[in-house]
């Protein structure tokens, strides 16, 4: 039986969880996943977690932060003065929101605390630090 390598096109089903059970994502209610095994679309860890699978083979990978979005770092992590911000800025903690670099890229941040004076913005992406655990499930080998 075939089992997936490095370079195939492959259609999983997956259940993304955080270590303490929380569900982040999942493919099971739409389509599988389609993407091609080592070619960057996914997380590292992902990819690797499925070489070597059949048709039809279920694993439980578990994904180190340094092998998904990386740590947290709080480098990003900075206070953006309520002074500063749109006149109908009034955002809640969890929010993510697009803001602009000073050199006009943009990025997007998480509201992570209101102050009297300022919001606390976290440029980190939401799964940063974070070890995954995806439930997979190979369906079709391209």
């Amino acid at each position: 039986m075939a089992t997936v390598k490095e370079g195939d096109t492959i259609r999983i089903h997956y259940t993304g969880k955080l270590e303490d059970g929380t569900v982040f994502d999942s493919s099971q209610e739409t389509n599988p996943l389609e993407f091609t095994v080592g070619g960057g679309d996914l997380i590292a860890g992902l990819e690797a977690g499925v070489v070597g699978m059949a048709t039809g083979e279920s694993k439980t990978i578990t994904i180190p932060a340094e092998q998904a979005y990386g740590p947290h770092i709080k480098e990003k992590v900075f206070e953006f003065d309520k002074k500063k911000a749109p006149e109908n800025f009034n955002p809640e903690v969890g929010q993510r929101i697009q803001m602009y670099r000073a050199d006009g890229l943009p990025l997007m941040a998480t509201v992570a605390g209101i102050s009297e004076t300022a919001f606390t913005m976290d440029c980190n992406h939401p799964l940063a630090g974070k070890t995954l655990i995806f439930d997979t499930t190979v369906v079709e080998i391209v």
